[in-house]
């Protein structure tokens, strides 16, 4: 193969099988139906002699809300989604679909799930746009040399070019659905989550929530059961006069998984967000989806970065105002098999405060003693998972110490009634307690960040962006043949609510 002036050797797979109607051989133009129902009748009776992959693949969450929110697990089928309109071609009356990230380790399989406008599954036995499970996973599987693990084309010849014959160019779709039902919910178990933002306060898998403002590298969470490691560097708050707070925040998480490919997430020294492969800087300008050793990475045109790693553990950071804001997501096989800042995950936060020596404190210790608790999780520079390439992260990490002792952090800040921020933090906190010592300790309100939550799309209609963070807006438009009757544009104020009301897209009626 010659491209410009180099011969170029490119592997690849030649293959007779397509859906170019109008290609197709004589006997299609013939009688188009009759064509397709001999080939569904020749793949039903190919499929009678493979193996059973619906044994080994993992159940659907139940509701469309479980299923957006397991990111370490599935991802949004690209055919159905509904921050894109929910243009669902091959499933009528889904509003959104979802995909299994790995692939079955027997057979490479892959799951779908697709959900209809009540956040409840659709399955095939209710209805043709019910999801159908995949013999070829669409990314494929290692080591992707043979059907059915070749990326793209084993799904194509196993679970699509099969709907077309069946379902599109024949009325023998009842053929298909027998071969590709729909995975019920009965044994999904929605991941377990933990998570850190603001001064940083973490929440850990057994729900129990603290303050840790220590200076350093600490381990986040680490886990026995597939070496999973998850580290966290904070940094010192600096008031806008550019003086130091007695606060600090989470500025960097790097992570990796038994021998998988190590992601950094961090701030630059200029606050820009960086994410690093192996210590090198990656640029998403090109592609947001990378398939990596051992995991996925996705990134979405606000930088919300997503790992999900094989295991089906997931890893979400976004940045705001220079600090990150963590979640982590783990399957209940890692249940008794956890330890870090997060706690030990068993569904007891009695014993969340679990020291590196395996000693054990009151869920009730004062914050002194959670700050003691939290330096006791400073790593070591021979299992630090990060990166120290400029001069500062030499200095302050690398050769510094993991914890920095000598930086002691304001407990329990004092609230002054003369303190002229006290009347916008009434107002942009509440009573949220974390809130509250954020902006007292870093006196900043972007620190104390509140969001104003998920905000739907309009049906037969879109929305413009994914952030739902203060000061962020929305834009709505209504798909051809629909106008908008509410607001437009919506904005997250600081009462945690969005201004305006609620758009809808209403069919445009003769005039």
């Amino acid at each position: 193969m010659i491209f410009g002036e180099l011969p170029v050797n490119i592997p690849s797979i030649w293959s007779s099988d397509h859906a170019l109607a109008w290609h197709l051989e004589k006997d299609f133009r013939n009688d188009s139906n009759a064509w397709a129902t001999a080939k569904c009748f020749e793949w039903d009776r190919k499929e009678e002699l493979l193996p059973n992959f619906m044994e080994e693949i993992i159940d659907c969450p139940c509701t469309l809300a479980q299923a957006r929110a397991d990111t370490g697990r599935f991802h949004t089928d690209y055919g159905c989604d509904i921050e894109k309109g929910s243009v669902c071609t091959y499933h009528p009356g889904a509003v959104h679909c979802v995909r299994a990230i790995q692939a079955s380790p027997k057979y490479g399989a892959g799951q779908q799930c697709c959900y209809g406008p009540t956040g409840t599954q659709i399955l095939t036995h209710d209805s043709t746009g019910g999801s159908t499970p995949d013999r070829g996973h669409d990314w494929g599987s290692p080591p992707f040399l043979k059907p059915p693990r070749i990326p793209g084309f084993s799904h194509w010849l196993y679970d699509v070019i099969s709907f077309y014959y069946c379902c599109l160019w024949a009325d023998n779709c009842d053929f298909y659905m027998k071969r590709r039902p729909s995975s019920d919910c009965r044994t999904y178990r929605p991941p377990r989550a933990a998570s850190a933002f603001g001064d940083p306060h973490f929440l850990t898998f057994d729900g129990l929530n603290f303050t840790f403002n220590g200076l350093g590298e600490y381990t986040l969470v680490e886990s026995d059961l597939t070496s999973l490691r998850v580290q966290g560097r904070t940094q010192q708050a600096h008031f806008s006069n550019g003086t130091g707070a007695q606060g600090t925040g989470l500025s960097a998480v790097a992570m990796q998984e038994n021998n998988s490919d190590v992601i950094e997430v961090r701030y630059s020294e200029d606050l820009h967000l960086e994410v690093l492969l192996n210590q090198r800087v990656l640029s998403f300008s090109e592609q947001t989806w990378m398939d990596l050793k051992g995991l996925f990475l996705y990134s979405t045109p606000d930088q919300n970065i997503t790992v999900m790693f094989s295991s089906g553990s997931g890893v979400e950071i976004r940045g705001s105002g220079g600090f990150l804001t963590l979640t982590i997501l783990l399957p209940e096989k890692f249940m008794n098999h956890t330890w870090g800042l997060f706690g030990v995950m068993n569904g007891n936060p009695e014993d969340d405060y679990t020291f590196k020596n395996k000693t054990t404190m009151s869920v009730h210790a004062s914050p002194q003693q959670v700050f003691e608790f939290g330096a006791s999780w400073a790593i070591e520079n021979g299992t630090s998972l990060f990166t120290y390439d400029t001069e500062f992260l030499l200095d302050s990490f690398f050769y510094g110490d993991k914890h920095n002792a000598s930086f002691l952090p304001v407990f329990s800040p004092h609230e002054d009634p003369a303190d002229p921020l006290l009347e916008e933090m009434d107002s942009h906190c509440g009573s949220d307690l974390f809130c509250r010592f954020d902006v007292l300790t870093t006196r900043s309100l972007q620190v104390g960040m509140i969001s104003c939550g998920w905000l739907d799309h309009p049906s037969n209609g879109r929305k413009n962006a994914t952030n739902y963070l203060l000061g962020s807006t929305i834009n709505f438009t209504c798909n051809e043949g629909y106008e908008l009757t509410g607001s437009q544009e919506r904005t997250c104020q600081v009462s945690g609510a969005w201004s305006g009301d609620t758009p809808q897209c209403s069919p445009v009626t003769g005039r």
